[in-house]
Order: structure tokens, then C-alpha cells, then sequence
């Protein structure tokens, strides 16, 4: 059975997520326009697509950079837990820093990345999230650009993974339950 084939419903096409990205470009633009050094924070693994899509539909100067936490393992369910496992390279004091995520689920995760990167001292600090899931919010975390409010449906493609699968899948579908249970 192929990748595709595992997908019960498609939440988002391709079309679709290429159009919003573009959208959610020129709204970055529109917001910094000043001459703060902008840097573009990639939340690895699942955002990676998302980021190169964005930075690649955005106009103004950015730099990126990358942090990768883990609060799920290999199960759909969040554990709560937050840690670090890759760190950012470079130093962001004085700089507007735009988080790009993948999905932002219960928040914990990006609760736990905002309040770190603000100890930092940058300029500011923004989220841009490709997927919102607001009736699993647990923490009230502000979100400034969202690509797609979804359901509360385990999702995969264009960079979501399950067990480090489907993130090749160029839409944003919702993986058949027996493929996971």
C-alpha cells in the first residue's frame, strides 16, 4: 500500500497550501518593515517544508535557523514533556525572531520555545504556525500568521510525520486509524 493510499481524508491540498503560503509571505512583509535583521526559526523536523516554501515566497532579507524539541516520540498523543535537542547556532539578541511551526496542538511546545527564545533578548519574537488545532489548546499561546485552523484529527504530510512516515506527502491529510493503532 503506497504513502496516499494510508490517507482517510485530505484536510488541505496542495493547491491550497501553496496559495497560503503565499498569502501568509506577503503578510510577513507587510509586518516587518523595518531594518531589524529578521530570522526565520524552523521547529525541525515537521516544519521544514512549511520554511522552505515561506522563505522561498518571502521578499525581504532573512536569515534561518533551526531548534528541534520533542514532545511525542513516535505516539500521536503529546507527553507533555518538552526538551531540546537541537539548539539555535546563532545568537539572537536585537533581532526580530519569526518561529515557523508545523501544527500547534495542545501548546506546550511552543509555550516552552517562546519562553526560551525571550531570554534571549531579541527585538521581538513572532509565531508563524502552517496548522492551528484549537480545540486541543491545553495553553493559551498567542499565534500571529496561521496558515489553517483544522479538527482535532491526527494529521500528516507536507512535512507531518507519523513514526518519521508521511512527511514526503504533499497535502495535509488525516492518516486511517488502523495504520496507527
Amino acid at each position: 500500500m503506497g504513502l496516499q493510499e494510508d490517507v482517510a481524508t485530505v484536510l488541505v491540498s496542495e493547491q491550497n497550501i501553496q496559495a497560503r503560503v503565499a498569502a501568509l509571505a506577503r503578510e510577513i512583509e507587510a509586518h516587518y518593515t523595518d531594518d531589524t535583521p529578521l530570522l526565520l526559526v524552523c521547529v525541525l523536523k515537521g516544519a521544514f517544508m512549511f520554511l522552505a516554501d515561506l522563505s522561498r515566497q518571502l521578499q525581504i532579507p532573512h536569515e534561518i535557523d533551526f531548534m528541534e524539541t520533542s514532545s511525542y516520540g513516535a505516539g500521536t498523543e503529546s507527553s507533555g514533556v518538552v526538551r531540546i535537542l537541537l539548539d539555535l547556532e546563532r545568537n539572537i539578541e536585537g533581532r526580530h525572531v519569526l518561529i515557523i511551526e508545523d501544527i500547534i496542538d495542545s501548546g506546550r511546545t511552543l509555550q516552552y520555545i517562546t519562553r526560551n527564545l525571550r531570554t534571549r533578548n531579541p527585538a521581538s519574537v513572532k509565531v508563524c504556525t502552517l496548522l492551528s488545532k484549537p480545540s486541543r489548546r491545553v495553553i493559551d499561546v498567542p499565534v500571529d500568521w496561521i496558515g489553517f485552523e483544522i479538527p482535532d484529527a491526527f494529521v500528516v504530510g507536507y512535512g507531518l510525520d507519523y513514526a518519521e512516515v508521511y512527511r514526503n506527502v504533499p497535502f495535509i491529510g488525516v492518516l486511517k486509524a488502523e495504520v496507527y493503532e
